[in-house]
């Protein structure tokens, strides 16, 4: 992959320049710019083509290695889902005395999303083939865990100071989201004239409109406006990549129009530095507790995915799943109203060097990830389909789709990481992940990106 040769390049050549530690003070003033082409693949998208990138100030470098001023961006396609995406984020605890300040916009096009049902493992139990395939078909035209979906999403989050190392927090986020059939331009097709088309009629998505799971009100998609407020506890020696330190999020987010709900969110990081004296640095052990619940009215889907945190790392906070939550999984394997989680991981710097006057260092993180859901997701909407059989194309029953004793079965997986870091903030991310239970093994997931994931 184009991305990972540029890093390797980057690496071999300060390697060559700088065999030993650099004995420097580390500092950065003004301005630094990261930029990258985002020529990824990941199992869920295909190939991602692109660029995105970091900007960073600060000032006279008294704040190193927090910078003044951040602002975010990226625009890219990806080949499998026809997914385009555009993000622009800043991010600041100094233009506002005495407050943090988090914004940004998104737009997302997924003509070819992937829908794999609610409440994880119970979801997709005892499909029939071609059905229980997770890739695409198009030799039998079926493409059934298809829809497709647009989302916009305005967002800004502020926190102030309570005591040194206790912040209030609120925000605000607006979402505009349109749901429907697969809009796939077409495939070439061998030995055939024209373009292959899936069969938008024989998806995951209309057979739960038809058993009543996806309600008629919420398929075509709809706005939301949501409220955040709550506390922030926070120790961290730094952000990008702490070395010591609590950071602790627990706050209430709910919609104030349309369908109403209100959730709850707890988040608790610790980071241990372990006094193993190497010269790029001590490993750290890092680990997340986290939960996530509905606790008043009932999530529409077109928020369901939803993963509410009051500070983006990343461009995309969505689902239990794939980089943010349960490494290993398919995007969005688990839509459920309530979700517990914990990700353990040991970051362990191998060196650090300077090149072209900016601070390098390359980390490895083995880690391991679980998880369980802790309120179903319409288990009485299930109930009531019990009785139901899906006429053409699929003739299915919801034995077939669903089997509600899997709902509080313990998800987890592991794996290993790579990172490369410049000025310490701008991370670019490597993951493989492994997921151990079966009824959501899909493989070996790697995932692409930047940051650690907490």
């Amino acid at each position: 992959m184009k991305k990972l040769l540029l890093v390797t390049a980057v690496l071999f050549a300060a390697l060559s320049l700088s065999a030993q530690e650099t004995k420097e003070k580390e500092m950065k003033t003004g301005w630094s710019f990261g930029v990258l082409p985002t020529a990824t693949y990941s199992v869920d998208n295909g190939f991602q083509a692109g660029a995105f990138g970091d900007v960073y100030y600060y000032g006279d470098g008294s704040t190193y290695p927090d910078p003044l001023h951040k602002i975010s961006w990226e625009a890219s396609y990806f080949t499998h889902s026809q997914r385009s995406r555009f993000y622009l984020a800043y991010d600041s605890k100094y233009l506002i005395p005495g407050m943090r300040l988090n914004a940004s916009a998104t737009y997302v096009n997924d003509p070819l999303y992937s829908f794999w049902g609610f409440n994880g493992g119970a979801s997709l139990a005892n499909l029939p083939q071609p059905y229980n395939n997770y890739w695409s078909n198009q030799e039998t035209g079926i493409n059934y865990f298809g829809m497709s979906r647009q989302m916009l999403r305005l967002l800004a989050n502020v926190q102030g100071r309570i005591t040194d190392n206790l912040n209030w927090a609120a925000g605000v986020n607006f979402w505009n989201w349109t749901l429907g059939d697969m809009r796939d331009n077409g495939y070439p097709k061998e030995g055939a004239e024209g373009k292959f088309y899936y069969d938008k009629n024989n998806t995951l998505f209309r057979d739960y409109q038809k058993l009543g799971l996806i309600t008629e009100e919420e398929k075509n998609g709809g706005t939301a406006l949501e409220l955040n407020a709550g506390f922030v506890y926070d120790t961290r020696d730094m952000e990008a990549a702490p070395n010591r330190g609590i950071w602790v999020d627990a706050y209430l987010n709910g919609n104030v129009i349309n369908q109403r709900y209100l959730k709850a969110c707890v988040y608790f990081r610790q980071y241990i530095d372990i006094p193993i004296h190497i010269p790029a640095g001590d490993p750290v052990f890092a680990y997340r507790l986290a939960w996530q619940q509905t606790i008043a009215g009932e999530t529409p889907l077109y928020m369901i995915q939803n993963n509410p945190l009051l500070v983006q790392r990343n461009m995309i906070s969505e689902g239990f799943g794939s980089s943010n939550t349960i490494r290993g999984l398919r995007e969005n394997r688990i839509l459920t109203e309530g979700f517990a989680w914990a990700n353990t991981e040991l970051r362990v710097k191998l060196v650090n060097f300077k090149l072209f006057n900016q601070f390098f260092y390359i980390a490895v993180n083995p880690f391991f990830d679980a998880g369980v859901i802790t309120k179903p997701y319409r288990a009485e909407a299930f109930e009531k389909a019990k009785t139901l059989t899906l006429a053409e194309p699929t003739y299915m029953t919801l034995d077939q789709l669903y089997d509600s004793t899997k709902v509080g079965d313990i998800v987890y997986s592991a794996g290993g990481g790579l990172k490369i870091a410049m000025n310490q903030n701008f991370i670019v991310s490597v993951e493989l992940a492994k997921c151990f239970y079966k009824p959501l093994d899909a493989g070996l997931w790697l995932g692409i990106g930047i940051n650690y994931q907490f």
